[in-house]
């Protein structure tokens, strides 16, 4: 074999290690061994980059996190978790159904119902739960913001504080307030800041001819790892290749869209869909275009907290 053709071996086998298949993927559903024992906390995690706060790091079948992990959960209706607190922050986005999730401070809970592509930031050492109250299973992704997460605080566990209490999160007396940005409860503000909904954040159109709504960043929850963004690509746009320093994670949404790489002018590339996920490394020269006649919406997650963006340039038409 040719060094020429080895290289484009070797870069095609990369390629499709970063490309993560919904339809390849299991849900493992004892992903989370504390909560054995407890039916009402049962729920099921895909884990795709790194294993997202779950203790089975060793997992060949998911890539290897460097600044963030992300994963997808699946709860049934009537399940909770149980109020915990991480030492870095935690995404959570709706991909399906409504999730309702608390943040505790003293007794006092304060709740925000999500629904999809609804996002909340759960700020680093806050304690906070969440439930699916309604009457279809959530499909959420959980985005950490480090590449290894210790194990999670637990602050409510039915273990210690028996069920009743723990499915309100620690709340005392009734005490459970909405999400406001005016409340008369600083914990009510606090949480405004991080919880972004999908139909207040404002369509930036770029020149490439793509729209972004910000989540994580500037105009959206304040950034301390990495930022989110999420892009909307009508049918026959695309960008030509282009790097960043960091390492970017797309999580398809919608419809479907043409991923690739540019390799010194070599590219590989292949069409994904809904829950499909993939990855460029830092310094790779990387692409997307809808080849489709629908739209596709791109969930990005930008592995720096610090802003500047390329300079998307838009890919020529066929």
């Amino acid at each position: 074999m040719s060094a020429t053709i080895e290289k484009a071996t070797t870069v095609a086998d990369d390629f499709n290690r970063h490309l993560q298949k919904f339809a390849n993927k299991t849900f493992d559903w004892d992903a989370f061994p504390s909560n054995r024992g407890f039916p009402d906390l049962e729920r099921a995690q895909m884990r795709f980059i790194g294993s997202g706060g779950s203790p089975k790091v060793n997992d060949t079948q998911t890539l290897k996190p460097e600044h963030f992990t992300l994963s997808l959960l699946y709860k049934h209706p009537g399940k909770y978790a149980a109020c915990h607190a991480h030492e870095i922050e935690e995404a959570f986005l709706v991909l399906d159904g409504v999730l309702t999730v608390g943040w505790e401070d003293n007794g006092v809970v304060v709740e925000a119902p999500l629904g999809p592509k609804d996002m909340i930031l759960n700020a680093r050492d806050v304690p906070h739960g969440f439930r699916n109250a309604g009457v279809t299973p959530v499909t959420m992704s959980v985005m950490v913001g480090v590449g290894k997460p210790l194990p999670p605080r637990y602050v409510y566990h039915p273990k210690d504080v028996g069920d009743e209490l723990a499915m309100r999160f620690g709340a005392r007396d009734g005490q459970v307030l909405p999400v406001d940005a005016t409340g008369a409860h600083p914990l009510q503000r606090l949480m405004a800041h991080y919880v972004v909904r999908y139909d207040d954040q404002p369509l930036h159109w770029t020149p490439a001819g793509f729209g972004r709504k910000i989540y994580v960043g500037e105009g959206g929850a304040p950034p301390s790892t990495a930022r989110k963004e999420m892009f909307v690509v009508p049918a026959g746009v695309g960008v030509q290749p282009y790097t960043r320093d960091c390492e970017e994670a797309w999580l398809v949404l919608e419809g479907h869209v043409t991923v690739g790489w540019d390799d010194n002018g070599t590219t590989i590339e292949k069409q994904i869909g809904p829950k499909d996920v993939f990855v460029s490394p830092a310094g790779r020269a990387h692409y997307f275009r809808n080849d489709d006649v629908s739209p596709a919406t791109l969930f990005v997650v930008i592995g720096t907290p610090l802003p500047g963006d390329p300079d998307y340039k838009a890919a020529a038409r066929s």
